[in-house]
C-alpha cells in the first residue's frame, strides 16, 4: 500500500517547487499537483512564435532567484540537475523622446559618468548612494527577508536600532514608506535620472505617487550596478526544470494536468485535496495551496473564520500586463546603438506619464501611452534563437484586466479578443519611435493578453503578474491579511504560499522558502 505524502502542494509555480525542494531535503515526502500541462506558473519558456526561437512566457529576470536564500543553500544540487544561469553586466537602461538614454551597468565609474551627463549634482549623489549601498542593503534586505511575525519583527527592530541608532532606524522606516516620486524628487535633480529609476516601480504595481514604492527603484538601481542581472540559460524555465528534478531525486513527485477542485477539512483541520476526477489524496502533515486568496476560499468553502474569508475575497490585485513575444531578424535599431548591449530597455519617458498610465489602467482604460519594457535576452544568451537571430520580450504595462474604454480614443473593442491586436500595435508603434525600422525585422509575433495570462495561470488575476498589489495596506504583516503573513490559515495543517504571501512577488521564492522553513523548523 502506498503511503500518503507528508505534504501536498497545489500548483507548481516556483514558490511551490522551492517549498517542496526544501521539505524534501529535510526528509518530507512531497507531492505537487498542477492543473497546467507543464510546471512553472509564470516562469515558463517555449517556442511561442517560430521553431528555434525560445521565449519566456512572463518572468524573465532571475536575479532575485540567483540571490535568494533558497538558491544560496541549494545552488550545487540545482546545478547538478541542470540549472544554468546567464549573467550580464548591463542590466537595464531607459531611452527618452529627446534621443538621450541612461543605462545602469555593473561598472560604478561608467554608470556614474552616464549620470554625470545629465547632472553633476546627481553624479555626486549617485556616488554617495553607491558607497552607502552595502550598509543600507543589509538593513533593507533584513526587512524584506524576515518573517512577518512579532518575534522576528521585534528581533529585527532591536538589531536595526543597535546598528543604526534611533535616527537611522527612523530614517529607514521613513524611506520604506515613501513613494518613488517623493524619494526621487528629494534625491535627484534630473528628470531623466528620476524616470530611469521610477520605471522599476511599475514592475511591482508602484506608480510614482504610491506610498511604499521608493525601495524598489533604489534596490534595482543599486543592486543592478553592484551585481548586474541574471537570466536563465536557454530560458527562465531552467530553474523550474532543475527544481522538479531535485524533487524527484528525493522521492517526491510533480503531477501536471491535475486540477484540484477542493480542499478537504474537518473539525478545523485540513487533511487532503479533491482532484478533478473525484479522487481524494490525503496528506499526513500539510496541505499547501499556491493559489490566489479568492481561490483559496473557493477550494475550502467555509472555514469558520469570517474575517479571514472576507480578507481573501476582497484581496486587491494590481493592473494587468500584456506580453508581446517577437522573433526577430535583428535587434531593435535603437536611436542610441549602445542600447543593444542591455538586457532591459525601458520606454517610460517621465514620472507624469507613468502616473497617467497607471491611473488609466486602474480606471479600466487602455492606456494611451503604456510603459514598454523591452527585454533583449539574446544579447545575454544567444542560444535562445538561431544564429544571428534574436527574440524580444515586450512587457506592456499597465493594462486593465477588464476593458471599459480606450484612453487613446481609437480602440472601440471592450474585450481582449478584439482589442489585443490594436493595443499591441500601439505598443509596437512606441517601440518603432525609439527604434525606427524595427518592425521590418519582425519574423514572428505572439500576443499574450491579460485574459490569456489568467487562463494559463489563474493566480494572475486580470493579468496581474505579481498576484496582488504590494501597496502598504497589503504588504509586510498585511500580506495577504493581518495575522496570516506567515502562510498560516484558519485551518490547521492548511497553508497558503506564492506571491500573495509575504514577501510577495518576484522570482526570489521567498514565500515558499519561508513556509518550508517554518514547517520543518530550519
Amino acid at each position: 500500500m502506498p503511503t500518503n505524502p507528508d505534504a501536498i502542494i497545489i500548483g507548481a509555480g516556483h514558490n511551490s517547487l522551492a517549498c517542496a525542494c526544501h521539505l524534501a531535503a529535510r526528509g518530507w515526502k512531497v507531492a505537487v499537483y498542477e492543473q497546467a500541462a507543464t510546471p512553472g506558473g509564470a516562469v515558463k519558456s517555449g517556442e511561442y512564435t517560430l521553431p528555434g526561437f525560445k521565449h519566456d512566457w512572463a518572468a524573465m529576470n532571475l536575479s532575485l532567484f540567483a540571490g535568494s536564500a533558497f538558491h544560496t543553500e541549494y545552488a550545487a544540487e540545482l546545478a547538478k540537475h541542470g540549472l544554468a544561469i546567464a549573467p550580464t553586466g548591463n542590466p537595464f537602461a531607459s531611452i527618452f523622446p529627446d534621443g538621450r538614454w541612461l543605462g545602469v551597468s555593473n561598472d560604478a565609474a561608467l554608470t556614474t559618468a552616464r549620470v554625470r551627463g545629465f547632472s553633476n549634482a546627481d553624479a555626486a549623489t549617485w556616488t554617495e548612494l553607491t558607497q552607502n549601498f552595502p550598509d543600507q542593503a543589509e538593513s533593507i534586505f533584513g526587512v524584506l527577508g524576515s518573517p512577518m511575525n512579532l518575534r522576528a519583527i521585534s528581533s529585527l527592530g532591536w538589531k536595526t536600532w543597535r546598528k543604526r541608532g534611533r535616527a537611522g532606524t527612523l530614517d529607514l522606516a521613513r524611506f520604506l514608506m515613501m513613494s518613488p516620486r517623493a524619494w526621487l524628487d528629494e534625491t535627484f535633480q534630473s528628470d531623466h535620472v528620476k524616470a530611469t529609476l521610477a520605471a522599476w516601480g511599475m514592475h511591482l504595481d508602484f506608480a510614482p505617487d504610491i506610498a511604499g514604492g521608493a525601495v524598489f527603484p533604489y534596490l534595482e538601481a543599486m543592486a543592478g550596478q553592484a551585481f548586474g542581472m541574471v537570466l536563465g540559460q536557454g530560458g527562465a524555465d531552467t530553474i523550474i526544470k532543475a527544481m522538479v528534478k531535485m524533487i524527484e531525486s528525493r522521492g517526491g513527485a510533480v503531477h501536471c494536468g491535475q486540477k484540484v477542485t477542493g480542499i478537504k477539512h474537518a473539525a478545523g483541520r485540513a487533511f487532503g485535496i479533491i482532484l478533478n476526477d473525484g479522487r481524494l489524496v490525503e496528506a499526513e502533515k500539510a496541505v499547501i495551496a499556491n493559489v490566489s486568496p479568492a481561490a483559496l476560499n473557493r477550494l475550502t468553502g467555509d472555514t469558520g473564520d469570517q474575517r479571514h474569508q472576507a480578507a481573501m475575497e476582497t484581496y486587491q490585485h494590481a493592473p494587468g500586463t500584456m506580453m508581446i513575444h517577437l522573433a526577430m531578424d535583428d535587434l531593435p535599431s535603437w536611436t542610441a546603438p549602445e542600447l543593444k548591449r542591455f538586457a532591459y530597455v525601458h520606454m517610460a519617458p517621465s514620472m507624469d506619464q507613468m502616473a497617467r498610465t497607471y491611473a488609466q489602467a486602474k480606471a479600466g482604460l487602455l492606456p494611451d501611452e503604456p510603459v514598454i519594457v523591452c527585454g533583449q535576452p539574446t544579447v545575454v544568451d544567444p542560444s535562445r534563437a538561431p544564429k544571428g537571430k534574436h527574440v524580444l520580450w515586450l512587457q506592456v504595462r499597465m493594462a486593465p484586466g477588464e476593458i471599459k474604454g480606450d484612453a487613446g480614443g481609437t480602440i472601440s473593442a471592450k474585450n481582449w479578443q478584439d482589442a489585443a491586436e490594436p493595443f499591441a500595435n500601439r505598443a509596437l508603434d512606441i517601440l518603432e519611435r525609439y527604434a525606427p525600422g524595427t518592425r521590418a525585422n519582425i519574423l514572428g509575433q505572439h500576443i499574450v493578453t491579460p485574459e490569456m495570462l489568467e487562463t494559463e495561470n489563474p493566480n494572475l488575476v486580470g493579468g496581474d503578474q505579481v498576484c496582488g498589489s504590494h501597496h502598504l495596506h497589503q504588504h509586510f504583516m498585511n500580506r495577504p491579511a493581518r495575522g496570516f503573513a506567515d502562510g498560516t490559515t484558519p485551518l490547521k495543517n492548511l497553508y497558503l504560499t506564492g506571491a500573495a504571501v509575504w514577501p510577495g512577488g518576484g522570482t526570489g521564492a521567498g514565500p515558499g522558502t519561508m513556509l518550508a522553513k517554518k514547517l520543518v523548523g530550519n
